[in-house]
């Protein structure tokens, strides 16, 4: 065999008791399992010692937003040195696949916040266009990691009628259509959608049924970024759940939590909800990150009216004084559906990051604290932020709660995401920390889950999701997606101050039976690849 890793505690994915052994690896695929005391242990040209060390397999992203960042950082710390081995791309409806010119420059403006700048990256207008980039990678050498796509129903959306705040006439309604069944043909997993960010959210249920059936005729699957976490965000999941009731779409809850005033202690009704639609036969998944701040951009929780049109529009009604104004109102005392239905509290708003470095000194202050020191309003700050640095600030919401964070990662439809923003001078902790913070602090420090059920978490339910049928278990004939970790030292290194610190505890990581990470060092291995969902039609 090419590699023989022996005295292993292995934690296969499956929520199965842990066990020793040794695990034999050749052409990338896993092709035995030697338990402990059960007779000789393979023998292979290289030997891994791995006494002390859980074997799983690799963690999978079910949230991740490193569209671009998969092929300008060959080394991409933030997930190899986490223990990623797959991230879904392609979150909360808008992403740069399908694209025309005039999207294309659209969709970069309105998330270069998440992702930074798209040109000259983007070469690309279709989904196949961008999973075949993937599979080139860095000179035809591949990615860091692997990674599949969800087709974002905001840019479909655009391309078929624009920033159009309406319902889509039968035409536009028959061009989305086309556009996800293309996207999945060519490979996607599922359809993604950001119903808090424009134009995405200008669809009502109907539209999103419509499109939903189609990526169920695919064997894809639903992740929508739903109408709210803060006001009325049980209700925002009980009409999710009613779509794919009524669309027969598998459904998948992106980042779900319960924040904002009101929601404190929630989370056992929301779990209520979701055992109510598995027991009716539903198929339902969700993902969460282990923190309480969420992250997004400024432009996010402006009023959606606001941004029909899209941001050279937006950014017309923000210079513009009386409609300025009105945006404040909106946002201030009435609360605005980007801002979730809830007043804004300018204490909560965080900035994390700015385009143009000029404006960097607003980094790491809340609005509140910025606007104090200045003398102004915090609108009149965020308004002139956001018009200066072209809607590029990034910002933290410390908007969370704990209780609910502990509660929903329990129940057994969680898998793990991200959400993790690389773009900013200070960005949340969690796209760096995710998957270590679930073993050292809710598994190792806290009880919450044990680490059989936390793997299976991030691994193996994941997988499932995905339809992957050979990655996410330990097992004879699955690949060697792998990775190896201290269950008495690993740990998130990254911190609020520190967002970018990597993990401890996280030795080896391993792509197609190939070392990402040997010895706690990320090697030059590009083993990434992009994985196509099951609706994917084979070309050539």
């Amino acid at each position: 065999m090419d590699l023989v890793i022996e005295g292993a505690t292995v934690v296969d994915g499956g929520a199965g008791p842990a066990y020793r052994a040794a695990v034999g690896i050749t052409n990338g695929m896993i092709t035995e399992i030697r338990r402990e005391g059960t007779g000789r242990a393979p023998t292979g040209r290289r030997r891994l010692a791995a006494d002390g060390l859980v074997l799983a397999p690799g963690f999978v992203d079910m949230h991740a937003h490193s569209d671009l960042a998969l092929l300008t950082d060959p080394e991409h710390l933030a997930k190899t040195a986490q223990g990623v081995t797959l991230e879904v791309v392609g979150q909360d409806g808008l992403s740069y696949a399908p694209v025309d010119d005039r999207t294309l420059a659209e969709v970069a403006e309105a998330i270069a916040g998440w992702n930074g700048p798209a040109l000259p990256t983007v070469t690309w207008r279709s989904v196949g266009g961008y999973l075949d980039r993937l599979d080139h990678g860095f000179d035809g050498a591949g990615i860091a990691v692997n990674a599949a796509y969800l087709v974002p129903q905001g840019s479909v959306r655009m391309l078929a009628m624009g920033w159009a705040d309406r319902a889509p006439d039968a035409g536009e309604l028959d061009a989305m259509r086309r556009l996800v069944a293309q996207g999945m043909r060519e490979g996607a997993v599922g359809m993604s959608s950001g119903l808090t960010y424009t134009p995405g959210m200008y669809a009502r249920d109907a539209e999103l049924a419509g499109l939903c059936r189609v990526v169920a005729a695919h064997g894809g699957y639903y992740c929508p970024h739903h109408r709210s976490y803060g006001a009325g965000a049980l209700e925002a999941y009980a009409e999710m759940v009613d779509l794919a009731r009524e669309s027969g779409c598998p459904l998948h809850l992106a980042h779900a939590t319960l924040n904002f005033t009101g929601n404190e202690g929630r989370g056992p009704e929301l779990l209520a909800l979701l055992d109510a639609a598995l027991a009716e036969g539903l198929d339902i998944t969700l993902d969460s990150y282990p923190y309480t701040p969420g992250s997004t951009t400024l432009a996010a929780i402006l009023p959606s009216w606001a941004g029909e049109g899209g941001p050279a529009a937006l950014l017309e009604r923000l210079r513009d004084d009386g409609t300025a104004a009105r945006i404040g109102h909106e946002m201030e005392v009435t609360g605005s559906d980007g801002c979730h239905g809830v007043p804004v509290d300018w204490d909560t708003i965080e900035v994390s990051g700015v385009r143009d470095q000029a404006h960097r000194a607003y980094v790491g202050h809340t609005v509140a604290a910025y606007a104090a020191g200045r003398g102004e309003r915090p609108w009149a700050v965020a308004r002139a932020l956001l018009v200066a640095d072209r809607l590029g600030p990034t910002i933290l919401q410390h908007v969370g709660h704990e209780e609910n964070v502990r509660t929903i990662m329990r129940h057994r439809a969680h898998t793990g995401g991200s959400d993790g923003i690389l773009q900013g001078a200070r960005p949340h902790p969690r796209a760096y920390g995710t998957f270590p913070r679930y073993l050292g602090t809710y598994v190792r420090e806290l009880g919450v889950l044990s680490l059989e059920e936390c793997v299976a978490h991030l691994t193996g339910r994941a997988a499932a999701r995905l339809g992957l049928v050979d990655r996410g278990l330990v097992r004879e004939g699955y690949r060697a997606d792998l990775v190896l970790f201290d269950p008495e030292t690993v740990a998130s290194g990254a911190t609020f101050e520190a967002p970018r610190t990597t993990p401890t505890g996280i030795p080896y990581v391993l792509i197609d039976g190939r070392f990402v990470i040997a010895e706690g060092r990320r090697t030059d291995v590009l083993a990434g690849r992009a994985i196509r969902g099951r609706g994917a039609v084979p070309t050539g």
